[in-house]
């Protein structure tokens, strides 16, 4: 809880992930930045960094491209943002990076594994790791959302200023019963699918996923397996494992790219099991979104992963198509370890509140505050 009920502090906070197609790190941001607007004891004072995207009311645009200062932050501590951000006691950058300031810092981290592979990551994203050590290095706080994370993040960037404060859990899904069936799904409508929710980049391993259906397509004969998410720097892969597929079994495969809320929130309702096989994860919303939505979870046992998830999925722990397809193929046709894991799920999506990530986040800040003095 905060220690500091008294004092009041003006957070200059990052909504640049509000805009734009909302992924889990605007999930994230956009739970901490309403919560943080609830809060008497702060005055919130959100900024981006975007000439592409128009301002909402009371958010400050910091006059630099984005382009330019990813190139430039990543390289320098120049330009500073102080004087864009006057008044502000602290700054919080919500997705990996902050500008260059010399007011106390916290940067949220999600999960190192661009860091740990910046040769898998984009030159974008590349960046935001330089800027990243940059701004650890000038002696910024660092938050994740698992211990697990914390750990290999104090190894990475060689500091103790790294605080776990777990995140809220995601938007409530829509009502089942004031959804329309959306007209992408009427090729395996009325079938039993496993669904895959995620953008396509290798972290999310979606050709291991394919590995596995394959493996137990004569088993669950009239199953479907479902993709939804944006391309990405596996998308090349994932045709590759769909195309060595069977005729039969290839034809059992639906792409979806990416969909709205309310496809997704239909999908979700409706899937009999989602996949989620990333090899790391910062945290996880789609396991919270399928714990709502009563829907099973097998999930691999990496990151934050079993943090997050709790008692409310069947964990894989290695990298191995034949272990992921028994734990599919268990929870697709065992009707009483269905039954577990939905009970289990609903609990476990209880322990997951805004309120607390936020009650902590203010403790960081003031930390930070205390330190940087």
């Amino acid at each position: 809880m905060n220690d500091h009920p008294s004092q009041h502090i003006t957070v200059a906070v990052d909504a640049g992930p509000l805009y734009g197609h909302r992924t889990g790190v605007g999930v994230a941001a956009a739970g901490v930045i309403d919560e943080l607007q609830r809060r008497p004891s702060l005055t919130v004072k959100p900024y981006l960094v975007s000439f592409r995207a128009t301002p909402r009311l009371g958010h400050t645009r910091l006059p630099l491209p984005g382009i330019v200062a990813s190139h430039t932050w990543s390289r320098r501590s120049f330009p500073r943002a102080d004087h864009w951000l006057r008044g502000a006691d602290v700054v919080h950058g919500t997705n990996y990076v902050a500008p260059p300031t010399r007011l106390p810092t916290v940067v949220s981290v999600y999960d190192c594994w661009f860091l740990v592979h910046p040769e898998l990551a984009d030159p974008v994203v590349r960046r935001a790791g330089l800027a990243l050590r940059r701004a650890v290095a000038e002696g910024a706080w660092v938050h994740v959302s698992a211990s697990t994370i914390n750990d290999q993040t104090r190894e990475i960037f060689e500091t103790d200023r790294v605080r776990t404060i777990s995140l809220g859990p995601p938007p409530a899904i829509t009502a089942l019963t004031e959804l329309s069936v959306p007209g992408e799904v009427t090729p395996f409508l009325g079938r039993p699918f496993i669904l895959s929710i995620g953008t396509e980049e290798q972290r999310k391993d979606v050709p291991l996923l394919i590995e596995a259906f394959a493996a137990i397509s004569d088993d669950v004969a009239d199953a479907a397996l479902v993709l939804a998410g944006s391309s990405g720097n596996a998308s090349t892969d994932i045709d590759t494992a769909i195309s060595a597929l069977p005729m039969a079994v290839r034809a059992r495969v639906h792409r979806l790219g990416r969909v709205e809320d309310p496809v997704k929130h239909w999908l979700l309702r409706q899937a009999s099991v989602l996949a989620y096989l990333s090899l790391d994860e910062g945290f996880g919303f789609p396991i919270l979104e399928a714990h709502e939505a009563g829907t099973p979870v097998v999930a691999r046992a990496v990151g934050s992963v079993p943090e997050v998830a709790g008692s409310g999925a069947v964990l894989v722990a290695e990298r191995d198509a034949e272990e992921v397809a028994d734990a599919l193929r268990r929870t697709l046709t065992d009707g009483g370890l269905r039954l577990k894991l939905i009970g289990a799920g609903h609990t476990n999506r209880a322990r997951f509140s805004w309120a607390s990530t936020v009650d902590q986040m203010i403790d960081l800040y003031h930390g930070a505050i205390a330190d940087h003095r």
